[in-house]
């Protein structure tokens, strides 16, 4: 199947060159790539220009997907990016996040029909990050000084399958670590744009995708991700966005009314 690895990013070239690095880097290379880029400054298109021509050598379009600043609207760069994609299953991460080397590999053969997948991550303190971005290192071992979820960072396949899902589909929900078919995401119309400011969209997401019948699975000791330390974004949107997601889970709701079919005109011919 192909897959579409979308990263969203907003004004952090470093970072994103970093994590560009470790898709390349890849033992499985996804069939494309776009970088979601909630609205930042000409350093993130030079970046992504420049990686633009190393990935097409490996045979992978690599597209830059923008809009704006207006604000955080991780939703709606995301339904803008995914109106985009062209590959069965998308592979969702931050461009916060650097990828262990059998990221793509170890997802693609964790995915099921009717099912998404939700991934964990590895923390990287500030110092371990600094120095992973002075030097541009996109390996980390589990037990070596700065890391934190040491248990995330191991990859042993066999594990894998053996670790249960929990019961409730919204714990650990973070979409710096997400798998889904393009299809699900579709029949509930993409991330609600009605979340704006930092916290929860990935939830609703997730909300609506069990409602839809699509079925949580989780990934762990595969799929890896590294967790680059930053200060923490404002969260003053936080309790309007709770009660929003509240109020989808009482109705169990399915279809975004502002979602990704506004970008439908977007979407690459088939």
């Amino acid at each position: 199947m192909r897959a579409s690895l979308v990263l969203t990013t907003y004004n952090w070239p470093d970072a994103l060159q970093l994590v560009l690095t470790s898709a390349l880097e890849q033992s499985v290379l996804p069939d494309e790539v776009l970088v979601a880029d909630d609205g930042s400054t000409a350093p993130t298109a030079d970046v992504v220009r420049a990686f633009a021509t190393r990935f097409a050598e490996r045979g992978v379009p690599l597209r830059h997907v923008w809009h704006p600043d207006e604000g955080f609207r991780a939703a709606a760069i995301r339904n803008r990016a995914l109106a985009q994609a062209s590959g069965e299953y998308v592979l969702l991460i931050d461009g916060d996040c650097v990828l262990h080397r059998d990221f793509v590999r170890s997802h693609l053969a964790f995915a099921r029909s009717g099912q998404f997948v939700q991934g964990t991550r590895v923390l990287l303190d500030a110092e371990r990050a600094r120095r992973a971005l002075v030097a541009g290192e996109t390996r980390f071992g589990a037990f070596e000084r700065g890391i934190t979820n040491r248990m995330n960072a191991l990859s042993l396949r066999w594990l894998s399958p053996l670790v249960p899902t929990p019961s409730d589909p919204l714990k650990g929900v973070r979409s710096c670590n997400m798998g889904f078919w393009l299809a699900d995401a579709r029949r509930v119309n993409g991330f609600n744009e009605r979340f704006v400011g930092w916290g929860r969209e990935d939830s609703e997401f997730v909300v609506r995708l069990v409602n839809a019948g699509v079925r949580r699975r989780k990934l762990k000791f595969g799929g890896i991700v590294y967790h680059l330390w930053h200060p923490e974004r404002p969260r003053d949107a936080l309790d309007a966005n709770d009660e929003l997601l509240a109020s989808v889970r009482s109705a169990g709701s399915v279809w975004a009314e502002v979602g990704m079919s506004k970008y439908s005109e977007e979407r690459p011919s088939e």
